[in-house]
């Protein structure tokens, strides 16, 4: 791939991004990496647990994800209607204290420790999301 044929490909993907969710905030960049995290740790748990993998368990898992992003979209477009920033943030919030809960799980499956401060950030974002 040339570089050209590459800088346009990425130009439209920021396009996307930024249309859809604003730009790339470090809320939105934390939750996509809490979703990549949650997936591999998913992985990883099942793998570890012999259950082996199943394509129809990991596409329902993907589409949950893409759903999630799909909910977070609309609420920056209400965001962007209701002149506010407390939609999308709001929506983050939930969605991220549940994807923590996941990869919490996936540690536990994997016999992992995990460290004090993260279970007390995962707290907190619980919280925050049982306020919204």
């Amino acid at each position: 791939m040339n570089q050209v044929m590459f800088s346009s490909i990425l130009a439209a993907l920021s396009a996307c991004v930024t249309y859809a969710f604003g730009g790339l905030s470090e809320l939105l960049g934390l939750f996509l990496m809490a979703i990549a995290v949650d997936y591999v740790t998913g992985i990883a748990a099942s793998m570890k647990e012999q259950r082996g993998l199943n394509s129809q368990v990991g596409f329902w898992g993907l589409t949950r994800k893409g759903m999630m992003l799909l909910v977070i979209m609309l609420a920056h477009r209400m965001d962007l209607l209701l002149n506010t920033n407390l939609m999308m943030t709001g929506a983050i919030y939930f969605y991220l204290a549940n994807e923590f809960i996941s990869i919490t799980e996936n540690y536990g499956r994997l016999g992992l420790p995990l460290p004090s401060f993260l279970k007390q950030m995962i707290q907190v974002l619980c919280n925050k999301s049982e306020g919204l």
